[in-house]
C-alpha cells in the first residue's frame, strides 16, 4: 500500500490519477487529514497504515513569502514535517520519495547542466529548507528516493502555464524574465518517473527529473502563449523584475542517470503541448 502526502496538491493530485489508472492501492492525505508538522499524528496515521511506499508530495511552496511572513511555516513544514514523515517511514520500514528541487542551487555553474553529485548552495529561504528536508532523509533512512524537479507546472492546482493563461486575457503586454534558464516538469511526466521506480525497483539514492530540453522563463511564455494574438510578450532581466526571494539564474539539471534507467522523457514543449490538449 501506498500513502500520499499532499495528496490534494498539483503533484499529489498527478500521482493519484495515475495510481488509479494502473489500479493501485493507495490513500491519499491533505493537511486537513494529516498535518505533518504534528509528530504525534504522522506516527499514528503511518503506525496504523503500515504502508510500504510513502510518497512525499505535502510542501509549503510559496517562495517568496518564505522570505518573511511565511518563513517559519516553510521550516515546520519543509524540514520538520519532512523530518516527521521520515522517521515514521523508518518506524514502519517503508520507503519514502521525497520531492525536492533545483532550487538546492545557487544557479552559478556556468560550464554544463548540474548534476547529482554537484555541491548544493541555496540562495533563497525555500531551497534552505527542502535542502534541510533532504538531509533529514539521508540522515534518517537508508531506503528513499530524493527526486528534484524543478518548474513544476500541470493540470492541477497553480503554475506558471494558468498564471499566463490567465494574464494573457487581461493584458496586452506582458513583461517575463529572459535571463534565468531551467527545465520545466509536467506533473504527469514526475508522477510516471514516481510509479516507475517503485513498479521497477530502482536503486535508492538521489535523481534529477524534468522534462528535456532546456528554456527561459520568457520562452516558456512564448510557447505557452503561441495561439495568443494581438499580446506582446516583452523580455527583462531578472534586475528589472524584482522578487523578494532570489532565484538561481541556471538551474539546468542533469537528466542522465535517469534516461540510463530506460525512462522516456518528453520535452517541455512536447509535455507542454500535451498537457494543453495541442
Amino acid at each position: 500500500m501506498i500513502l500520499i502526502t499532499g495528496g490534494n496538491g498539483q503533484l499529489g493530485t498527478e500521482v493519484c490519477h495515475l495510481l488509479d489508472e494502473n489500479n493501485v492501492s493507495y490513500i491519499a492525505t491533505d493537511s486537513k487529514r494529516l498535518n505533518i508538522t504534528n509528530k504525534a499524528s504522522v506516527d499514528e496515521l503511518v503506525g496504523k497504515l503500515k504502508p510500504k511506499y510513502i510518497i512525499h508530495c505535502a510542501a509549503y511552496t510559496a517562495v517568496d513569502q518564505a522570505e518573511d511572513e511565511g518563513k517559519l511555516q516553510n521550516e515546520k513544514v519543509n524540514i520538520e514535517g519532512t523530518r516527521n514523515i521520515a522517521n515514521a517511514a523508518k518506524s514502519v520500514g517503508a520507503t519514502l520519495i521525497y520531492i525536492s528541487t533545483d532550487y538546492v542551487f545557487d544557479g552559478t555553474k556556468k560550464n554544463g547542466e548540474y548534476s547529482i553529485e554537484d555541491a548544493t548552495n541555496p540562495i533563497n529561504e525555500y531551497g534552505h529548507a527542502k535542502l534541510f528536508g533532504e538531509l533529514a532523509v539521508r540522515e534518517i533512512l537508508k531506503d528513499f528516493y530524493i527526486i528534484r524537479t524543478s518548474w513544476v507546472f500541470g493540470q492541477f492546482g497553480h503554475n506558471f502555464v494558468f498564471t499566463m493563461k490567465k494574464l494573457a486575457k487581461t493584458h496586452k503586454r506582458l513583461t517575463i524574465v529572459d535571463d534565468q534558464f531551467g527545465r520545466p516538469t509536467w506533473t504527469r511526466t514526475l508522477a510516471e518517473f514516481i510509479y516507475f521506480v517503485i513498479d521497477n525497483n530502482t536503486d535508492f539514492g538521489v535523481y534529477h527529473l524534468s522534462n528535456d530540453d532546456s528554456c527561459s522563463w520568457y520562452e516558456f511564455a512564448k510557447e505557452i502563449l503561441k495561439d495568443e494574438e494581438n499580446l506582446e510578450i516583452v523580455p527583462v532581466t531578472s534586475a528589472e523584475f524584482p522578487q523578494k526571494a532570489k532565484r538561481p539564474q541556471f538551474s539546468i539539471m542533469d537528466l542522465s542517470k535517469v534516461k540510463e534507467l530506460g525512462f522516456t522523457i518528453p520535452s517541455w514543449k512536447d509535455a507542454l503541448n500535451s498537457m494543453l490538449g495541442r
